[in-house]
């Protein structure tokens, strides 16, 4: 018997492509998603602990094609995308984002664990992938750290008024934050530190813990506790991180927290130009 082509119906021709096509942004949703679970937790890589990191952004702007290995910033500035800095991942094989990821974590860790990166675009062609990491020009204009920081405490008091879920935490509506001057010069303190000695942590340079510097200013609350960002140009951007980090979102839910100062530093030597800081307390 003769062989013959199978022809198929151009409309189930369109239905298999349209398929294709969504099961390839799936897995570029799904690599996303994946990377910001693995910045979520401290990590280890190159024989150093990471912090506990905000989700990165997805920005169309950075889907780049995946065979075009051109000029990063010309095709950023093609896409209308102002950028500081920006990292491309090439991965060639993966078959689908699992494996995909398991490729970064092997060979790109300290590029998606990188703070100052804070929006993320993902490319996908058959097997070949294209991970582009950018940290924005901050656009924003900022009020004084004060300010912005009573902004930020205002964002945070409207967050804790619903019932929120916290990764698998789950948390009933709290109480309102109050402004603490004291902590308040404290936030502001750790984040002048970070940003011009270009580090990202909770333990400052000398060792410090949160509740080391909250004592040495003269907080004499019971507990305390902290959030920090990097790279986000507006406290509304800062609070959608923490928001999608069930540890940075348990730690402004906690009902035990009364209190908080809040504030953000920026030197534009530094690698994410911009550092925030929140410190709760219960008095």
């Amino acid at each position: 018997m003769p062989l013959r082509p199978l022809l198929l119906p151009a409309a189930a021709l369109a239905l298999c492509l349209l398929g294709s096509a969504s099961a390839m942004a799936d897995d570029q949703s799904q690599l996303i998603e994946s990377i910001n679970a693995y910045r979520s937790q401290p990590q280890r890589c190159a024989n150093q602990a990471s912090s506990e990191l905000p989700p990165l952004a997805s920005d169309p702007r950075l889907i780049l094609p995946v065979d075009n290995v051109g000029d990063l910033q010309q095709a950023l500035a093609r896409a209308a995308y102002p950028m500081v800095n920006v990292q491309a991942i090439s991965l060639s094989g993966p078959r689908d984002a699992q494996a995909a990821m398991q490729a970064v974590r092997e060979s790109f860790c300290q590029v998606v664990l990188d703070p100052q990166f804070v929006d993320i675009g993902v490319n996908r062609q058959a097997n070949q992938w294209r991970i582009v990491l950018a940290r924005p020009l901050l656009a924003a204009r900022l009020g004084d750290w004060q300010a912005e920081g009573q902004q930020l405490l205002a964002q945070i008091n409207s967050a804790r008024s619903q019932p929120r879920q916290c990764g698998g935490q789950s948390f009933a509506a709290s109480a309102p934050l109050a402004w603490n001057a004291t902590l308040g010069s404290t936030a502001e303190a750790h984040s002048r530190a970070m940003a011009n000695q270009n580090y990202f942590d909770h333990k400052d340079h000398d060792g410090r813990t949160p509740g080391d510097r909250a004592e040495l200013a003269g907080y004499a609350g019971q507990q305390v506790g902290e959030n920090i960002a990097a790279g986000q140009d507006s406290a509304r951007k800062v609070l959608d991180g923490w928001l999608a980090s069930p540890g940075h979102c348990a730690n402004l839910m906690n009902p035990a927290y009364r209190e908080l100062g809040a504030a953000y530093a920026v030197d534009p030597k530094s690698d994410a130009g911009i550092y925030w800081t929140a410190m709760f307390g219960a008095p």
